[in-house]
Formats: structure tokens, C-alpha cells, sequence
């Protein structure tokens, strides 16, 4: 840091330091005992995901981020009711404040490192309890039986309580996973929710109406189940005059989805293995070669996780200002249907700047509207139907590269930290003289520009993928991440092996030794 002076954080440093925390191996943690880790840290989150929250009335309560429950990795009405929201939003303003210098902090340094993780220990309890208690206080209902117990606020306060133990636990999880086992929990958790809600998307024989007879005005729930049950129960006329509608259009879980699902797919999977090579040779071990991959899709699917996690926040707060009693009365921004308005009970806006920065749920949600208003309209013209594409796609990429290059500076993707990387290694570029800022200039000509685009990519399939919708209500942008995650962790998988077997690769990929 030299003569700089030091973070203010550091004062706060011993309180984050007294939380709870997962304490680093020391040493090399063999790859048996990581893959341990991720399956009992992974089945652990799906028996959270389906314990309950105690004194909760299911029926009343309304989940405010059920249009991100996907990318939030959460379950609703659950402990995980919060999912990784605190996280999420805790590392975007975390990031915001150093890459903006408001913080000053070098994440490079292992001292201001250390200081940096405790104040971020810090600020996800803060964010549990921002987030915690404006749902308990507006839309968690505690049930009758248990508010006459322990009386309303006795009642509310046990319910703020399961939720922070939750999401702490979550944000531990996360914890274990990168210390202990492989890549990152929070991607794995988003990764598990999203597979198991296109699974059930794609395969749920059970009928839309569950309290009704299967029928074909209430077909089984799946779209593959969906489609047989129709045409094995529809004549030829049936199917001309709507049945094929049905299929490809009708919610939920339309045969257009899965199409898109799969697209979606294959196409994350080409760009994922899109790359440049930089040729790398060893300066002491003659013959010693080996290769730097830049990726098109190098910032990773993290900018697109932290611009959700964004949107979903601006959605909460645009619906507490109009809904909750309190905050409804506050003058100009409460009860403001410009800022956005809500209908029915429903989460999801219905109008407003809150309604144009809302995912566009599938093309049944915009594209239909535009194309055959009569049919399919949702109480907005076709200039509003367009103008919401566009500002949600605009704001999606904008952040998105925004986030891009805060999250490659930060975590020690940039110009200066790989080619100190690669200087450590004892590697070098061929032709070059082995000095980090030789190593800087050249990787100066790729990784800033990669970085914009590859923002700009995610943030644009992002932007695709929710609107081509999917199956299981998993959101394009939930299917996007996913598809990137399991590649990624595949990725870390064969560098783990490769460690494994050669001690030496170690130093190269930051493992420890």
C-alpha cells in the first residue's frame, strides 16, 4: 500500500473477524476430499431449500422475488427464503466501493485482502436484515396459531431470526466450497436449482390443476407429458383449431420454451469454448511449453449474477414503495405508479419503470403482445411492448459490462495480476523479455477488450435466453448461468486432477502447495 493511507475498514476488521467463519486448509486439500465437500455442501442445500419456516402461513405470504427465485437460489416460503440475494448484493456494493476508490483497498495485498472479506462478513449480515425484515414486516405472514403463541412481534422476530440463520448459513456454504472444494458455492447453488426446476419443467406428469381431472383444457404440467397427453386425446380438427397452440404457446412450460432451452444450450456451450491461446514457455526448463487461454467469455457469468441480483433489489424496493402501508405515504417516490405499480397481490410489476426493468417472461410476454395484441395482449400498446425489450436488454448489457470489469479487477483477472501470474510460474511468453510489464503490455492488447465484449455477450444471451423463456419457469438468465457453471466447474475439475498428478502445475494456478 506504501505510503498510502490505510482503509477505515480496518477499524471494523475485529468485528467481522468475531463471526463465524470458515477457516482456510492449510495446505493442499486433496481431490477426493474436495468433491466430498461440494456433494455433502450440495445435499445439505437441497434439505435447507425444503425445511420450512416455522409459523409461517404459507397461503397469505407473497414471495417478492418469484420472478428471480431461480437466480436467487433460494425457495420460497423455506429458510432460503432469501437465497443468495445478501450475498450477491453485499459484493456488488463491496465491488462498487473499491473499483470506484471510495474504499481504499488493494485486493492484491494479502492484509487488505483479509480486511476486505471481514468487512464483507459484515456487510451480508446488514443486507440479511435489509432484506429480512421489510419481507417479515410486508408480505411473510406469520399464521394465526403461532402469532397468538408468541404474539406479533414475538411471532415476526422468531421468523426474521430462521431467515438470517438461513442466509448466513448459505453465505457459509459458499464458504466451504471455495476453501475446501471446487469453484464457487454460490454458482453451484444456482446451478442445482435452475437443473432441478427444467427436470421437473420438462417431465411433471402431474396436471396443471392438481385439484382437477386431467383433461386437455388441464393437461399434465410438463411440456414432453403435455404434448403426448394432446395429441393422443385431440382429433385432427382439435389440433388445427388450437391444439398445436396449446403445445408450442400454452402455459405453462410451451414446447417453444424447451426448443429455446435447448438453443440456448448449444450456443453458451460454443462461446463458452471460444478462446485465444497465448503460447507460454518455461525460461529455465528448455522445452517446457504450455498455453494462457483468454476466453470470449472471459468475465465468466458473474456480471450477469450480480445484475439480477440488482434488478431484484430495485423490484423490492419498487414494490414496498407502493404496497407497504408505511413507505406508500412517503411524499413524491411512495404510492408513485411512475416509479411502478402493482396489481392482484402479484410481485411482478404491471407498470412503471419498474415494470420496464422486469424480465420479459417468454415470448408469450412480449412477442405476442406485439405481433397479435387482440389475442395476447397484456394492457400495454405495441410501442411499450417494444420499448421494454429494449430498455431491459440495454440495461442488462450496459451493467453487465459494467460489472465485467469491476469483477476482473477485482479478482485478479487483469492485465497486471495475470502477468505477474504467469512471472511467478517462471513461464514466458516467447519472443518477449521475461518482465511483468512486457507481460502487461501484450496482455494489454487482449484482456480489457475481451473483458468489455465478453460483458457485453453474457449480458446480451442474458437478455435472449429470458426471452425465449424456458422450461420449469427456470429464467433464461437462470439457464445461462447454469450452462456456464457446469462448464466452468467440469474446467476446475480437470485443473484439479492436473494438480493432482503434478504438484508443479500448483504454483501456475494459484493452488496451494
Amino acid at each position: 500500500m506504501g505510503d498510502e493511507k490505510p482503509s477505515l475498514l480496518f477499524k471494523v476488521k475485529p468485528l467481522g473477524d468475531r463471526l463465524p467463519a470458515v477457516k482456510r486448509p492449510e495446505g493442499h486439500v486433496h481431490f477426493r476430499t474436495k468433491m466430498m465437500w461440494v456433494v455433502v455442501i450440495l445435499v445439505l442445500y437441497f434439505v435447507m431449500s425444503n425445511v420450512y419456516v416455522w409459523g409461517l402461513d404459507q397461503t397469505d405470504s407473497l414471495d417478492i422475488f418469484a420472478q428471480y427465485r431461480t437466480i436467487m437460489a433460494g425457495a420460497s416460503g423455506t429458510i432460503l427464503q432469501l437465497g443468495i440475494g445478501p450475498i450477491v448484493t453485499a459484493s456488488i456494493i463491496m465491488q462498487l466501493f473499491v473499483g470506484a476508490k471510495i474504499i481504499n483497498l488493494d485486493l492484491t495485498n494479502n492484509k487488505d485482502k483479509a480486511c476486505y472479506q471481514s468487512a464483507l462478513k459484515l456487510l451480508v449480515i446488514v443486507m440479511i436484515l435489509v432484506e429480512a425484515v421489510p419481507q417479515v414486516y410486508g408480505y411473510l405472514v406469520p399464521s394465526d396459531a403461532f402469532e397468538a403463541q408468541f404474539g406479533t412481534y414475538g411471532a415476526k422476530l422468531l421468523i426474521i431470526l430462521q431467515l438470517c440463520i438461513g442466509s448466513y448459513l448459505v453465505f457459509l456454504f459458499d464458504e466451504v466450497v471455495s476453501k475446501w472444494g471446487i469453484g464457487s458455492g454460490i454458482s453451484l447453488f444456482i446451478a442445482a436449482g435452475v437443473a432441478q426446476a427444467i427436470f421437473t419443467g420438462t417431465l411433471n406428469w402431474y396436471a396443471v390443476d392438481s385439484t382437477a381431472v386431467l383433461s386437455t383444457s388441464n393437461p399434465p404440467a410438463g411440456t414432453i407429458p403435455k404434448a403426448i397427453y394432446i395429441l393422443m386425446n385431440t382429433d385432427a380438427s382439435g389440433m388445427s383449431s388450437g391444439g398445436y397452440e396449446l403445445i408450442f404457446l400454452g402455459q405453462p412450460n410451451p414446447l417453444i420454451a424447451l426448443i429455446g432451452t435447448i438453443v440456448i444450450f448449444l450456443v453458451v456451450v460454443y462461446l463458452e469454448s471460444s478462446r485465444i491461446e497465448l503460447p507460454l514457455s518455461h525460461g529455465n526448463a528448455r522445452g517446457a511449453r504450455g498455453r494462457y487461454p483468454i476466453k470470449l467469455m472471459y468475465s465468466s457469468n458473474i456480471p450477469v449474477i450480480l445484475m439480477s441480483a440488482l434488478l431484484a433489489n430495485v423490484s423490492m424496493i419498487c414494490l414496498l414503495l407502493y404496497t407497504n402501508s408505511t413507505l406508500s405515504g412517503i411524499p413524491l417516490i411512495g404510492g408513485n405508479s411512475a416509479i411502478g405499480y402493482f396489481e392482484n397481490d402479484s410481485t411482478t410489476a404491471a407498470g412503471g419503470l419498474a415494470w420496464y426493468l422486469s424480465t420479459p417472461q417468454g415470448i408469450t410476454g412480449w412477442l405476442m403482445p406485439i405481433l397479435n395484441p387482440t389475442t395476447y395482449g397484456n394492457d400495454h400498446s405495441v410501442l411499450q411492448n417494444v420499448c421494454h425489450v429494449f430498455i431491459y436488454g440495454s440495461v442488462m448489457v450496459m451493467g453487465s459490462i459494467m460489472f465485467a470489469k469491476f469483477w476482473v479487477e477485482t479478482t485478479n483477472l487483469g492485465s497486471e495480476a495475470v502477468a505477474n501470474q504467469i512471472q511467478k510460474s517462471g513461464m514466458q511468453i516467447p519472443g518477449f523479455r521475461r518482465e511483468p510489464r512486457v507481460l502487461r503490455r501484450v496482455l494489454d492488447r487482449y484482456i480489457p477488450t475481451i473483458t468489455i465484449l465478453s460483458g457485453a455477450l453474457i449480458g446480451l444471451l442474458a437478455t435472449v435466453a429470458d426471452m425465449i423463456g424456458t422450461t420449469g419457469n427456470a429464467t433464461g438468465t437462470g439457464l445461462l448461468l447454469t450452462v456456464g457453471i457446469i462448464i466452468r466447474f467440469y474446467e476446475s475439475v480437470g485443473r484439479e486432477q492436473m494438480m493432482e498428478m503434478n504438484p508443479v502445475m500448483r504454483g501456475f494456478f494459484g493452488g496451494e502447495s
